[in-house]
């Protein structure tokens, strides 16, 4: 049996390295050690390759020739014993990646500050060449800065016995210092045939499988309550601490906000989670002081065993921090899965009578008031795409399609080897926020890496005609421009009306934690130009009111000076509603009679352009870390003003699209709010107004002492696209040579 092994660019000799790298291997109740064998090196520095055996199984030298998908590794990561320290605080954050052929093909989480580390983590690789070794590589992880290498070592899979759980203990070396002991790590490994899923790289599967679809489909929503901390450790000079909160249960992910120089922190933050166990699961929590331009303390830890709560049910845990000091207090509820399904064209709810009457009965206005967070019905049909971009080397792809809807994502079938694929599925999410946007993204799928982006689109819910089959122009991953391929969908969405205008004024959904917001120039002069525009508009405005002051037009600062009269002296409070109310009705008379003087947003679609620029720049340049990565300190300052720059833009702008009814749902719903306003101010003195406010703010704590915090106007902005969102969301036109009556056939490839 002959090893062939990877060289890693940029280190010693991996020959050496595997030299030094001893696999034990235990198999049932017996533990036998056995050495692997390493290719030596000859006198005259020659590689040589000796021959291998091994003791356990029959030999698998022969192997077939090379054919893509041939093997499955299915690797489990146990543990690490006595990793090696890399923080100053004589610990480690460890996690372990797997590489094969160069390229990452899993990433385990981190585990922090525990150099025997347990990881329990599955994951499946396709082998093309069995020859070829796993590499293993672990690191410890540095918040901003590059990451620590602990060490490496490399799994030889010819000595693997095939069809066989096998127990591996790798010990970790560092081709520079051969002689250091730097712990080991424990696999189980299991090397077996793929025929059956070679056959299915080959042929297109027109109907999901029942384990495809078990395994995206939810079976229930674990909502949590972060309420607040008490007597924390203190990690600062100062004897406090700004505590924020991480939540996991699987994949899925959380962030509390930070608040700021305290030890019992108030958060009063809400977050949903999909369960997909039937048993339950456990929600990993760790709490951390934030720490300005360096790496944040750990505060402690504790979980949350999801089998040991009853369903139907809200818990109050008060939780003990482990490796810490203080407790956290939940609220944490079970509820039964919402309706989200997958199903074939020939199965569909909307063209069967009797289940189209049961879902519009269930969102008619009679039922407004039944269940409040179950806002209406999505169902989306992928039909198919064409002429979509090439990702392999054959000049084909591989092309799957995820659905995504806040946090709910669901995902197609592969097409493989085809670049006109038809997947005719159909799938149903319950709203739980009209204003949500639905994602369509097509990726190009690399066995076990990473899935290529093919295209994308972002269609809000509340711009869908209903019914139609319509034709999506692929975007880029910005949403800026057009990528190659377009997408065929016909979606339907049936809500209530007032349930969803109720829900517009409480907090918005939070997504899973995504990537960490880095620093851009191009996003920063983008955000900056932004905020310049709006600060433009108000200094313009006081220019115009100064010129009525100096009489440069005497007419105008006429009129002005006699309506001036005429509001001081009649002025009531109700007029400040009736005002805004005239100006939203006064910009609807113009859209409708056909004097609208919107224009599309160009100039901060140059800037989105020139910033995916640079994103691809960066995307290139990932893997090298220079100075800027040294410099983290100025980096966080800057990514936070580039944030505030943000915000305040955002806000600037959706109160514009609010009056520009951009969004006419949310535009009426402006309308309605200000007759209400301007008919309590109109009837009611100011005073009773005031009191009632009071009152409900002092004893609000009182009657609902875990009630989250909201402020109903600033929800009611959230829903409105900022300039940013209007040019994500605009749909471009389709190409002629796309129209249905064009369409290729399909190629089977």
């Amino acid at each position: 049996m002959w090893g062939h092994y990877l060289k890693d660019p940029g280190q010693a000799c991996s020959k050496c390295l595997l030299s030094s790298s001893s696999l034990y291997i235990k198999q049932g109740t017996g533990r036998r050690g056995q050495l692997a064998d390493s290719q030596k090196l000859c006198g005259s520095g020659r590689e040589k390759p000796c021959q291998k055996t091994s003791s356990v199984g029959a030999s698998n030298a022969d192997f077939p020739s090379e054919d893509p998908g041939m093997y499955q590794l299915d690797i489990t990561l146990r543990r690490g014993q006595n990793l090696a320290a890399r923080d100053r605080g004589g610990t480690s954050d460890p996690y372990v990646k797997f590489k094969l052929g160069g390229k990452e093909v899993f990433r385990s989480k981190t585990i922090h500050k525990n150099l025997n580390p347990v990881w329990e983590e599955k994951t499946s690789i396709l082998i093309d060449n069995p020859r070829e070794p796993v590499y293993v590589k672990v690191f410890d992880y540095d918040f901003g800065l590059q990451d620590d290498f602990i060490g490496s070592a490399f799994l030889d899979l010819t000595s693997l016995e095939l069809n066989r759980q096998t127990d591996v203990t790798l010990s970790l070396k560092d081709p520079h210092y051969p002689d250091h002991d730097l712990g080991s790590i424990l696999l189980s490994v299991l090397l077996a045939p793929r025929e059956e899923q070679r056959e299915a790289f080959q042929t297109q599967s027109l109907r999901l499988s029942d384990l495809h679809r078990k395994s995206q489909l939810w079976r229930g929503i674990v909502s949590v309550t972060l309420i607040e901390g008490h007597e924390l450790k203190a990690m600062d000079a100062n004897g406090l601490s700004d505590p924020y909160v991480k939540f996991r249960l699987g994949h899925q992910k959380y962030k509390s906000k930070i608040v700021p120089k305290t030890l019992n922190p108030q958060w009063r933050e809400q977050f949903d989670f999909h369960l997909y166990e039937e048993r339950g699961g456990i929600i990993d929590i760790t709490v951390w002081d934030k720490d300005a331009g360096k790496k944040d303390d750990f505060i402690g830890r504790c979980q949350v065993d999801l089998s040991t709560l009853s369903k139907e049910q809200t818990h109050k845990l008060e939780m003990p921090l482990e490796e810490g000091e203080g407790y956290l207090v939940l609220l944490v509820t079970l509820t039964a899965s919402a309706a989200v399904t997958i199903s074939d064209l020939s199965v569909n709810s909307l063209e069967d009578p009797k289940e189209r009457e049961e879902i519009l009965k269930r969102y008619s206005p009679m039922r407004m008031f039944h269940n409040m967070k179950d806002v209406g019905f999505l169902q989306v049909k992928v039909i198919r795409a064409e002429a979509l971009m090439a990702a392999d080397v054959t000049g084909k792809s591989d092309p799957f399609c995820v659905v995504e809807l806040n946090n709910d994502r669901l995902l197609t079938h592969t097409v493989y080897k085809n670049l006109n694929p038809e997947w005719n599925k159909i799938f149903t999410f319950n709203i739980k926020d009209i204003h949500s946007v639905l994602e369509v993204t097509v990726y190009d799928e690399d066995r076990d890496r990473s899935a290529d982006f093919l295209g994308k689109v972002a269609i809000p819910l509340l711009s869908i005609q209903n019914g139609e089959q319509k034709a999506y122009v692929l975007k880029n991953k910005q949403l800026t421009g057009p990528t190659k391929g377009v997408i065929y969908l016909e979606i339907d969405v049936i809500f209530n009306a007032v349930k969803a205008s109720i829900r517009t004024l409480m907090p918005k959904e939070q997504k899973y934690i995504e990537e960490e917001n880095r620093l851009s120039k191009q996003l920063l002069l983008r955000n900056f130009i932004r905020m310049k525009r709006c600060v433009m508009v108000l200094i313009n405005a006081a220019y115009y009111i100064n010129s009525c002051f100096d009489w440069d037009s005497p007419p105008r600062s006429l009129a002005a000076f006699l309506l001036f009269l005429f509001v001081v002296w009649n002025f009531e409070l109700y007029m400040i509603p009736l005002a805004l109310l005239l100006l939203l009705a006064w910009n609807y008379f113009l859209i409708i009679s056909g004097k609208d003087n919107r224009q599309h947003d160009t100039v901060v679609e140059d800037m989105l352009e020139d910033e995916e620029e640079e994103d691809d720049r960066d995307d290139k340049d990932s893997e090298k870390k220079g100075f800027m990565n040294k410099l983290y300190a100025i980096q966080e300052v800057c990514v936070s003003v580039q944030n505030v720059l943000d915000e305040v833009a955002s806000f600037g702008e959706r109160i514009k699209n609010t009056f520009n009814w951009t969004v006419p749902f949310l535009s009426w719903l402006a309308i309605v709010a200000l007759c209400v306003f301007t008919i309590i101010l109109y009837f009611i003195p100011l005073r009773y107004i005031v009191l009632v406010w009071g009152i409900n703010k002092f004893t609000k704590k009182l009657r609902s002492p875990y009630a989250i915090d909201n402020n109903e106007l600033l929800d009611f902005l959230s829903r409105v696209p900022s300039d940013v969102q209007v040019v994500q969301y605009h749909e471009l036109k389709q190409d002629p040579s796309h129209s249905p009556s064009k369409r290729k056939k399909n190629n089977p490839g």
